[in-house]
């Protein structure tokens, strides 16, 4: 029997990692979870490195430049709905070995991750923007706000303008609009300044640390 796929995964919310973790429950016979404290030691190589990309300035990708460049990753994978061409050519120029969608179910994600690790290079097929799949978490989720709607939240809380919010996810002006209207909505807010409070106070600043990790820092 074939020793399982040994996974890490990378982002800087913990509820986002811990909900993905999450999802490889019932097929630890197959794939192990490494690491998720990135301040515990780990000197072996990964098989994978999982790169959440949940608020994250996919526009630049230096995260994943660096994480390919790990010596202790042996495949990048980023995870993501985000699927503009040129976000995966980018992605893909810079060597990740797969650009998977949230949509998979764990079983097809589990055989994605299975595949890298034989030396393919797997890219989902995306040709909508469809709910994450079934198990996975994010801030927010308790009180109503979608995987999306959380995103530009957390990059709102980051400091981002609308226009900042609409380059990096991709969307309209207009679209990045609708959704901060809906948040607000949700969770009480009649200000940007409000909607950053509530965000700083329920989980969607991050830590920044996990991935400067394995960027090569502490």
């Amino acid at each position: 029997m074939a020793a399982p796929v040994t996974v890490t995964l990378v982002d800087d919310y913990d509820v986002v990692l811990t909900g993905l973790a999450h999802m490889f429950d019932k097929y630890q016979d197959r794939v192990l979870v490494s690491e998720i404290n990135a301040n515990a030691p780990l000197k072996d190589s990964i098989d994978i490195v999982l790169y959440d990309s949940f608020a994250q300035p996919e526009s630049d990708h230096v995260e994943i430049a660096e994480l390919v460049r790990n010596p202790r990753a042996r495949h990048v994978v980023v995870y993501t709905w985000n699927f503009q061409p040129e976000l995966v050519e980018s992605a893909l120029r810079q060597g990740v070995s797969g650009y998977l969608s949230k949509t998979l179910n764990a079983r097809d994600l589990v055989e994605a991750i299975e595949a890298v690790n034989r030396g393919e290079t797997v890219v989902s097929q995306q040709r909508r923007r469809a709910p994450s799949a079934p198990g996975l978490d994010w801030p927010g989720r308790l009180d109503g706000i979608t995987d999306r709607e959380s995103e530009i939240l957390a990059l709102i809380t980051q400091g981002k303008s609308n226009a900042e919010v609409a380059s990096l996810t991709y969307l309209s002006p207009n679209t990045v609009k609708s959704y901060i209207r809906s948040v607000y909505g949700k969770i009480g807010a009649q200000s940007r300044t409000q909607a950053v409070l509530w965000g700083v106070a329920n989980g969607f600043t991050p830590d920044f640390h996990r991935i400067d990790h394995w960027r090569g820092g502490p």
